[in-house]
């Protein structure tokens, strides 16, 4: 005979809702802003920059790896705005890092401080000691602006953000050198990666040269402008393989004195570039690039261009 049951105590219940399966991606104009990078040449939306403050008004320029010709300030800065204006006139918002310190002339170079994702910005880590600490700022700003941080290069990993290309959504250039060592490139590799890049394509710096900026550029989904005589030939080949039309820059002068190579697309097919780079413009627009030219004379004193003081947050 069944023994009676003095209880019946109910059983605890099931939460009761399901967790909403999504990626961060697609979460990101939800919750976060229109922030996202995979493509250097998508349609242009919005920048991060650093106007120069006090930290240009007396420095040592050969700590700083500046040139020894003196600095116009005002002019730097006027120059600066008016990149700042073309942007603006193309639809892009420009965002400013308002607060830096004052010993670091370099901030000026905002590509360096931070790489940007689908799903964020990775903060960098400078190689040279007279750049370490700009980062600080800048995640300070993407925190205001609602930008997420992924991650921010640490331990003794060294990366700077012209130290990557990104190829397509799913394909990515990534150079160690003086400014990008082993750990730092296997942060990044391993970020990249989680967010479903499936070709990180490793780029050996020259020594003659610190990031891919300054020697290899797309200007629409399928031209890329490079300095031959410093890319390796592993890489050219996957670009070729992807559909790229591979550009030789004409002169070694307009690539390492007057950055022809480092230019911002805008859009695919259009292109800012440093004035004064004649024969590469020319090359550019033979092959169906419209380019927009404006004098930076005073920037790149600091050996840096376009590209170097532009960080991107938002295309496409």
């Amino acid at each position: 005979m069944q023994a009676e049951r003095k209880y019946d105590i109910d059983a605890y219940p099931g939460e009761r809702w399901f967790p909403k399966e999504t990626n961060f991606e697609e979460d990101m104009p939800l919750y976060w802003g229109e922030w996202g990078v995979s493509s250097e040449v998508e349609k242009l939306k919005a920048v991060l920059m650093r106007r120069p403050g006090k930290e240009v008004e007396n420095f040592d320029a050969l700590a700083n790896r500046f040139s020894d010709v003196p600095v116009d300030i005002e002019l730097m800065r006027k120059q600066h705005d008016t990149v700042a204006d073309i942007y603006r006139g193309h639809g892009v918002k420009v965002y400013y890092v308002e607060e830096q310190r004052e010993d670091r002339p370099n901030a000026v170079f905002m590509r360096d401080l931070m790489f940007m994702t689908p799903e964020g910005a990775i903060i960098t880590r400078p190689g040279m000691a007279a750049r370490r600490g700009e980062e600080r700022f800048v995640a300070q700003r993407l925190a205001q602006l609602g930008v997420p941080i992924v991650r921010t290069i640490n331990g003794r990993g060294m990366f700077e953000g012209a130290n990557a290309m990104w190829v397509d959504r799913h394909t990515v250039v990534l150079s160690t050198g003086s400014r990008c060592n082993k750990d730092g490139y296997e942060q990044v590799e391993y970020e990249l990666k989680r967010m479903g890049v499936t070709e990180v394509i490793h780029m050996q710096q020259p020594y003659s040269n610190i990031h891919i900026d300054g020697i290899m550029n797309a200007a629409s989904d399928d031209v890329v402008m490079i300095h031959a005589s410093q890319i390796p030939y592993d890489v050219i080949d996957v670009l070729k393989k992807k559909g790229y039309k591979i550009l030789e820059a004409p002169s070694t002068t307009e690539v390492r004195e007057g950055f022809g190579c480092n230019f911002v697309a805008l859009e695919p097919g259009v292109v800012v570039m440093p004035e004064g780079n004649y024969r590469s413009q020319e090359l550019l627009e033979k092959n169906g690039i419209k380019v927009f030219t404006v004098d930076i004379s005073e920037i790149v004193k600091g050996r840096g261009a376009l590209h170097c003081i532009t960080a991107f947050l938002k295309r496409g």
